[in-house]
Order: C-alpha cells, then structure tokens, then sequence
C-alpha cells in the first residue's frame, strides 16, 4: 500500500485550512496556517495563481476529503461508490461513511493524537471491537459496535497517558465512552454536523460522476 511521506503541514497549505495531520501541534502557534509568511500554497510560483477553473474548485474539495481522512484514489472512489448505491443524498452518505472509518472514530476518542497515530495503534493490536481484535483502520463501525482497548496492562497504560496529554475529548451525540473502562459504543450514525472540516460535498459528486 502506498503512502504519503512527505511533510504533513504541506498539505494544509495547499488546501488552504488545517486538515488535523499532527494532533495537539495544530493548535498551536507552530502551525504553518497560523504564520501569515508561510499561510500560502507551497512552491515557488504560488504568487501567480490567480482563480481557479470549475475543475479545479471541485478537485481541491475531494484532495480536501482524502488528506483529511488519510486515504488514497482507490478508497477514496471505493467509499463514493458505496455512496451512491446508498440511499438519501449521495455527498452526505459519502461522508458518514469516511466517518466512521475505525483510525477516525479512535482520534475523536482522544486515543490517538491524530488519525496517523490512530492507525498505528490498532495495526499494532491494541483496539478491539465486539470483543475481536481489528487490525484495519478502514474498518467500518456500525450502531451498537462496541469499541474497547486489549486487556494488557501495556495498551491500556498508553491509552490512558494519551487522553491525559489530549485532556478528555469533547464527544459528538453518535459516540459515548467510558473513561475509567476504556470503552466505547457507537450509539448512531454520524450525522452531517459532524463532520468538523469544512465542506461541500456537492461539487465532490459532481467531480466524481463525470
């Protein structure tokens, strides 16, 4: 599988807001987007981009998409398929389903400092849901899943110490945790609201159903 390795705060540059690529560094005045000497696109030759065409507005949307959720044009097209086989509006359907991707639901846990991080931790086996060990962070939740870290006093140490240096994460309406447990359970599908980047997921449709 291939794999992006070059800087992540490029990325928020080019898009133009901050996708969350470095946790808890984002929010602080380190970040790229918070320096007006470098809160430009990368490259030499940004100063002569002028608007851009009705092709690339709806492309900047759907790389947006992508760097934010960490996956690549094969997932990516993967998800917007399933999507339009789905029923009710095709763009919100395509990002509950990004929302729902294991590596997202344990960032917004508190459990991992960023989605990169959170992929890490359950390759390495340290996340369970229904009782069973998954290793792929692409992996779906559905309502009444139950989310719990391994029963070793080595995961739960690190997660523990990762939602002390995160302090105890503000939940949406669709997850509930326990923090002395260390348990999760999603209660509902995420809805549109809350989806926390900004936007608009009608010109992805239309990008990827030419």
């Amino acid at each position: 599988m291939g794999r992006y390795t070059g800087p992540s705060c490029r990325l928020c540059r080019r898009e133009g807001i901050k996708l969350m690529l470095k946790g808890a560094r984002c929010k602080t005045a380190k970040c790229p987007i918070e320096r007006q000497w470098r809160n430009f696109p990368p490259g030499m030759h940004n100063w002569r981009r002028g608007r851009g065409s009705e092709y690339s507005v709806r492309l900047r949307e759907k790389q947006k998409v992508k760097r934010y959720y960490g996956v690549f044009e094969k997932q990516f097209m993967r998800y917007f398929r399933m999507a339009e086989r789905g029923k009710g509006n095709t763009g919100t359907t395509l990002l509950s389903l990004m929302e729902r991707r294991l590596d997202n639901v344990i960032h917004k846990l508190g459990w991992a400092q960023s989605r990169s991080a959170a992929r890490v931790t359950i390759s390495q086996g340290h996340i369970y849901v229904n009782a069973r060990r998954v290793t792929v962070a692409s992996y779906l939740v559905k309502v009444a899943d139950r989310i719990t870290v391994k029963d070793n006093e080595r995961s739960k140490k690190l997660i523990r110490a990762r939602l002390e240096e995160l302090g105890e994460p503000q939940l949406q309406n669709w997850l509930r945790m326990d923090m002395v447990k260390l348990e999760a359970d999603v209660v509902a599908l995420p809805a549109r609201e809350d989806v926390q980047i900004p936007v608009e997921e009608n010109l992805i449709v239309e990008f990827c159903s030419q």
